[in-house]
């Protein structure tokens, strides 16, 4: 692996458009104040991101690399927990523990290049959630979850794909396919991210009223040229994003790169169609932010299926992928009444699932000899056959429906970590946060209730600064003096 070379460098600083599009199409769809609200929490919960994912989730993520790919700047990255006995077989790895704080001996430019490939990836993941909860959950319970899903919840889900980990391993361990094939993080990102955002939406209400089915108003975009601004971002983001990492763009081959960089075009393209005729033809115009969410969806996909599935495939996925973006805002907005104005639930969840099972489906063999250090020079009897799903180029054999199997099997597991991690989070965090505030609003009440027993004292009525003249009749101990003087104090 050459690090020398300036790309990774510039690749891994494209890659953050990824993130900051992402802001500008989520914020699009909150109005002003939540909008405001959202990037600030969105730039928190970058920061609080990156800090975890430097301390201790590159470790997680990549502590134990080198037992997986034999590249020699990998080799101090060594050290990998499972909970799965030995006579299992090797690669049930499930947690990487080097490279704690990116120190140690293991940390080597090819191990930097990694931590700069990825901390976009962790940002991401963080970012996502927060965006659709800013506004219904007090804004330390976000920054918590932000942190939490950049320093363990990503790591952990990239380590069992990227890393070397059992769902990168179920070709070697089990014989399915290469195993999980996920190229741009479209489940360990945004998977993960997307289970993430629907527990935490599940368990901060309220949700909004019912409204008819058949009404045929779109959500309101507030600020169009923020989705419009977002949406030309991603495309370059996404090229930075899928080639970033010195791992894959070493043995990926020539072929990988440009059909790669040709499909992810493709599928942005392709996303926004739909979500544009459909917005035209429902309401008589079409929507901008519904467009945007379109080529995000598109982008979402093509990072699951990379350069693995022909060009005519990648446009068929994106058309797929843009197209369920109204039918599924509709469903969490309308059906389910989550009221996920930023529609981060929308644009990750089924696109990121197309994107990994196309692979399962579409990916001809061209790309991949030896990918996951599965099939290296020869793989079901085919000399450098690379991955391969129910389509196959000539000349290769399809692996259907192993390769199938390995993407479903990832897919669910990286959907239902998300879920079900978030909620383990979000339940007690939202139960303290309900019972700071119950506590708050009682002694609030009990302060309240204090001062209005005192305002009638000497005849003193508190709401107009009156004097009681009964009270003050000539037999009355009570002085007008000192009925001033404690009218004063209590407005004091």
């Amino acid at each position: 692996m050459d690090v020398t070379n300036d790309w990774y460098l510039v690749a891994a600083s494209l890659s953050f458009l990824v993130p900051a599009g992402l802001v500008l199409i989520g914020a699009a769809g909150l109005d002003p104040d939540r909008a405001w609200a959202a990037a600030l929490a969105g730039l928190a919960a970058i920061g609080l991101a990156g800090m975890g994912y430097w301390a201790v989730g590159f470790a997680l993520q990549f502590g134990g690399v080198g037992l997986f790919y034999s590249d020699p700047g990998l080799m101090g990255l060594v050290w990998e927990w499972s909970a799965l006995p030995a006579n299992w077989g090797s690669g049930w790895g499930m947690a990487g523990l080097s490279g704690w704080f990116l120190g140690g001996e293991g940390m080597t430019p090819a191990a930097f290049a990694l931590f700069l490939a990825h901390l976009p990836w962790a940002a991401t993941a963080a970012l996502l959630p927060v965006l659709a909860l800013r506004g219904r959950a007090p804004a330390v319970a976000a920054l918590v979850l932000a942190l939490s899903t950049g320093a363990f919840l990503y790591p952990l889900a990239g380590n069992w794909v990227q890393g070397g980990g059992w769902l990168a391993a179920l070709g070697r361990n089990l014989g399915i396919g290469h195993g999980m094939v996920d190229f741009g993080g479209a489940g360990s990102v945004f998977l993960v991210a997307a289970g993430v955002t629907c527990a935490a939406l599940l368990v901060w209400l309220p949700r909004q009223s019912p409204r008819a089915l058949a009404d045929p108003n779109l959500p309101t975009v507030h600020l169009p040229m923020l989705a419009v601004v977002g949406a030309l971002l991603l495309p370059v983001g996404v090229l930075g994003w899928s080639w970033s990492n010195p791992i894959q763009a070493g043995i990926i081959g020539e072929l990988g790169p440009l059909r790669g960089s040709v499909n992810s075009l493709l599928f942005v393209i392709s996303g926004s169609l739909i979500p544009v005729l459909y917005t035209w033809f429902v309401t008589g115009e079409s929507d901008p932010l519904m467009a945007a969410r379109g080529i995000a969806a598109g982008a979402i996909a093509g990072l699951g299926a990379g350069p693995f599935i022909t060009p005519t495939a990648a446009l068929l996925v994106g058309l797929l992928a843009g197209g369920s973006v109204p039918f599924v805002t509709f469903a969490v907005n309308r059906l389910l009444r989550l009221n996920d104005m930023a529609g981060i639930v929308s644009m990750t969840t089924i696109p990121a699932l197309l994107g990994l099972i196309s692979v399962g489906f579409f990916a001809d063999g061209s790309v991949g000899a030896g990918w996951q250090n599965t099939g290296v020079g020869s793989y079901l009897g085919v000399t450098w056959q690379g991955v391969t799903g129910l389509v196959a180029a000539s000349g290769f054999v399809a692996d259907f429906p192993g390769q199938l199997q390995a993407q479903v099997i990832g897919g669910v597991a990286l959907l239902v970590w998300g879920f079900v991690m978030a909620s383990l989070i979000c339940v007690p965090v939202a139960a303290l946060a309900h019972g700071i505030e119950m506590a708050t609003a009682a002694n609030h009440t009990e302060e309240q209730g204090f001062v209005e027993s005192r305002s009638t004292i000497g005849g003193v009525d508190q709401s107009n600064g009156a004097v009681d003249e009964r009270v003050l009749s000539p037999t009355s101990p009570v002085h007008p003096q000192w009925v001033q003087q404690e009218q004063r104090t209590l407005r004091e």
